[in-house]
């Protein structure tokens, strides 16, 4: 397996780890409610160098880029991050990522573990143009995520200078012990915080920022994180076999620009209504409609759950799921079949979560 610079401390100070996507992670340490909480309520500390990081240089770096995923690139400015879609020529989805205008000359991609050498191999599928140079950097860097209320508090006395300009979704490098780091405000947690691309020298970075009061959290504290703020998780809301349209993901897709690869999908899977679509559900009691329950309408099969949890933050159980358009309404009745037994749900808002509300009825 794949390891991160910080593996080591990991397993020195109780660090549970599993394979996930081919890397050695920990899904946790303290507790996976507790690390949660500690996000929610002040500041967590994640290692992310499992996600693959991608470099795209040249002249004509914005325009290639623009092509291959759904978010217009080509005006970003620099500093500026675009949450955009990787899609196959029917228009389903292969992978989701965060581009990063860098400046004028270059764009910074990061991608879902799970899928880094399925994109890499997808954006060289053709011989590159001439003038355009792409790195995958993944191995030769490494990434961390400060995220939760107190984070930009821990941070700045840390990297030496203030955050406060660094709006959501924007960058900077900020020079951290010598060395240029990449600063962005950006995070999947639905907390305030911010991600830090280093040199693998520069790892000391880590156990300044715990000395400094962040708990040290994993995988799974991640996950319960993300499905609170209704963040997609490829493998679960996300796939090939899923469009933008379906998983409420249209704000992020450019159909304007001509060269997009999957244009043509793309179009289509608009235009059809017929495909079920993501929802958020809240369950009555505390049993979990895990990855792959089914849902149900007046007891005939409707859908499946693609994410499922006991929220934390909102003390219900929680989950999301695609079922067909007409029953998407806020306030349908359902049912989740949880071991063999039916459980009442009803289609309620996304997000769950929201900085400063608690959206779920």
């Amino acid at each position: 397996m794949l390891k991160t610079v910080w593996n080591d401390w990991h397993r020195a100070h109780g660090g549970r780890l599993v394979d996930f996507a081919g890397w050695d992670m920990p899904i946790q340490y303290s507790g996976i409610v507790d690390e949660h909480n500690a996000v929610r309520n002040r500041v967590g500390l994640f290692d992310i160098g499992h996600m693959g990081r991608l470099l795209v240089t040249g002249p004509s770096a914005r325009a290639w880029v623009d092509r291959f995923v759904t978010c217009p690139v080509g005006q970003l400015r620099n500093g500026r991050i675009r949450y955009g879609l990787v899609c196959n020529a029917d228009g389903g989805i292969l992978d989701d990522v965060l581009v990063y205008g860098l400046d004028d000359n270059t764009v910074g991609l990061v991608v879902n573990a799970s899928n880094r050498e399925k994109i890499v191999a997808w954006l060289q599928r053709d011989p590159l143009p001439e003038g355009i140079n792409f790195e995958d950097r993944t191995l030769s860097s490494a990434m961390l995520a400060v995220q939760g209320p107190a984070s930009r508090e821990l941070l700045e006395p840390i990297v030496g200078t203030t955050l406060a300009d660094l709006k959501y979704y924007t960058s900077k490098f900020i020079d951290i012990d010598g060395a240029p780091c990449l600063v962005s405000r950006t995070g999947y947690t639905g907390e305030d915080g911010f991600e830090v691309i280093l040199p693998l020298d520069k790892a000391g970075l880590w156990e300044r920022l715990i000395e400094g009061g962040a708990l040290p959290c994993g995988l799974g504290a991640r996950d319960t994180l993300r499905l609170e703020a209704a963040m997609p998780l490829y493998g679960h809301e996300l796939s090939e076999e899923i469009d933008p349209f379906q998983a409420g993901l249209e704000s992020s897709v450019d159909l304007s620009k001509p060269d997009l690869i999957g244009r043509d999908g793309l179009l289509r899977a608009k235009a059809d209504s017929s495909r079920p679509v993501r929802v958020g559900l809240q369950l009555v009691g505390k049993r979990i409609a895990r990855e792959g329950a089914t849902l149900l309408h007046d007891a005939t099969v409707v859908g499946r759950v693609t994410s499922g949890t006991f929220s934390p933050t909102l003390q219900r159980a929680i989950a999301m799921g695609y079922i067909p358009r007409e029953l998407a309404a806020i306030g349908t009745r359902l049912s989740a079949e949880i071991r063999g037994q039916l459980v009442e749900a009803e289609v309620v808002p996304l997000p769950f979560y929201k900085r400063g509300a608690m959206t779920a009825g």
